[in-house]
């Protein structure tokens, strides 16, 4: 029989508790919010904490206690530090591109509007698609992800879980906007701060021996350097984590509210080691937990490690996942608001037209309908953000280098995100990682080398990446020769 950690009706007080807090913040806090421009970046006079804080509180949503203990489990150390440098680079990346973008428009609200204005209409719908397709499935991946710990903990039943957050996160942003979210982030960071730093005395403290002894000992494998996942694991953690973060709209309405560039450097800089310790962490936990149980459920490896029947402790695990959680679901609804509110006549001019910010609530709450009851499936949620990550990888090359080569110009670019995007997913593993649309299925599987069958996930990555990097290079030899 499973072990029920916590009642029902006590897990569901504490997501209600914890809801009502945010929800109070949000009523006193709505006044503030004026117009749409606030709404979506607020009165651009972020300090370096709240800016640190939200980038950090914002980037590691509950996936962190889901996502790099699991790919630890199969993808060994390199999965790890692949993920930890994914999750942490877009900082730095930002520290290059964003006070250059802020530099060309002061007065800027999204990344859409410098890819309108360097590429034009076409791209900007292609990667509308691609962002909105990208936020929404992430949205997802984090209603799923704390759906299925209540359910892991005290059996609630995931559409309850599912719906419930999906309330409580509805009631207070699309009132209060980015103002809010910022505001709610600083308390969610230090709940996660404290609650991390906690984990990590309590696991390594109750260890018998050495952590890095006992992996060395028991999964040896792990940490071998001719371990090949090691490897391949890491680098599609690195590219798919680094190249989705660069097209996330709140990272951009964050560096668009910083007071100055000096104080966007310095948090994107802050948040960046904040993220990438925490990170490596939660990945960690997967290497300890596959050696002290190699049947653990990837998935689950850190609460395996960590959970008992300690009441305050099974609590303080929710409030952790309540905060990770609240903190990311809240900038992906008002992410998503601000992209139909910047762009929303570009998608449609008969569905957006006056009263932009109304009609964008009610699409809103359409699509957390769509993503309650995707939530109430109980999908892998490794599997959700991979594949979002890929739709994202597929452009990164040619819109980010495209800041910079004013020859790519935009038939080439709509060309290589679309031929990139198509690769990617014909390698694209299916949900058990045998096979994919190509592998196994278009064609027999036993066309293909082990090397390509043992590493899809890779495969389609890095082809998606290579395809646009192929795009550019043929053009920019066939311009140097005209």
């Amino acid at each position: 029989m499973e072990t029920v950690y916590l009642s029902i009706q006590s897990s569901l007080t504490v997501i209600i508790v914890v809801g009502l807090f945010f929800i109070g913040l949000g009523y006193l806090n709505s006044k503030k919010t004026v117009n749409n421009r606030n709404y979506i970046i607020g009165n651009r006079d972020e300090n370096t904490f709240s800016l640190t804080t939200s980038l950090a509180a914002s980037a590691l949503g509950a996936w962190i206690l889901f996502g790099p203990a699991s790919a630890a489990t199969w993808g060994g150390f390199g999965a790890v530090i692949g993920y930890a440098l994914g999750a942490a680079t877009p900082m730095l990346l930002l520290y290059n591109f964003g006070p250059k973008i802020r530099k060309e428009f002061p007065k800027g609200l999204s990344l859409t509007e410098f890819i309108k204005k360097r590429f034009g209409i076409g791209i900007l719908k292609l990667s509308l698609f691609l962002i909105l397709f990208y936020l929404v499935i992430f949205l997802i991946a984090e209603v799923t992800a704390i759906a299925f710990l209540l359910n892991f903990i005290s059996k609630t039943p995931l559409w309850i879980t599912a719906g419930i957050t999906l309330i409580i996160c509805l009631l207070y942003i699309l009132r209060g906007g980015f103002k809010l979210s910022i505001i709610t982030d600083k308390y969610q960071f230090i709940i996660i701060a404290i609650l991390i730093l906690a984990s990590v005395i309590l696991i390594l403290g109750n260890l018998e021996k050495d952590s890095f002894e006992l992996i060395k000992k028991n999964s040896p494998n792990l940490l071998n350097s001719k371990y090949l996942p090691n490897y391949t694991a890491g680098i599609t953690f690195f590219i798919a984590v680094a190249a989705t973060n660069l097209f996330h709209q709140g990272n951009w309405q964050r560096v668009f509210a910083a007071r100055n560039n000096l104080t966007l450097k310095k948090s994107l800089i802050y948040s960046s080691v904040i993220t990438f310790m925490i990170v490596l962490w939660m990945g960690y936990t997967g290497l300890i937990s596959f050696s002290l149980n190699s049947k653990v459920i990837a998935d689950l490896a850190f609460f395996d490690l960590i959970l008992s029947n300690n009441f305050l402790l099974i609590i303080s695990i929710l409030v952790l996942a309540l905060a990770l959680t609240l903190s990311t679901i809240d900038t992906l609804i008002n992410a998503i608001s601000s992209i139909l509110i910047v762009n929303g006549k570009q998608i449609s001019k008969s569905i957006f037209g006056n009263s932009l910010k109304n009609k964008t609530n009610y699409i809103i709450i359409f699509i957390s309908i769509l993503v309650f009851i995707s939530a109430s499936k109980g999908y892998s949620i490794l599997y959700l953000f991979l594949l979002a990550d890929l739709f994202c990888c597929a452009a990164v090359v040619t819109i980010f280098y495209g800041f910079f080569n004013k020859k790519i110009n935009s038939q080439l670019s709509y060309f290589s995100i679309l031929t990139a995007l198509i690769s990617g997913i014909l390698f694209f593993p299916s949900i058990d990682f045998q096979t994919s649309i190509l592998v196994g299925n278009l064609l027999p599987i036993e066309f293909f080398s082990s090397i390509i069958t043992n590493n899809l996930l890779f495969i389609s990555f890095v082809i998606a990446i290579i395809i646009q990097l192929l795009f550019i290079m043929i053009y920019s030899l066939r311009s140097s020769f005209k």
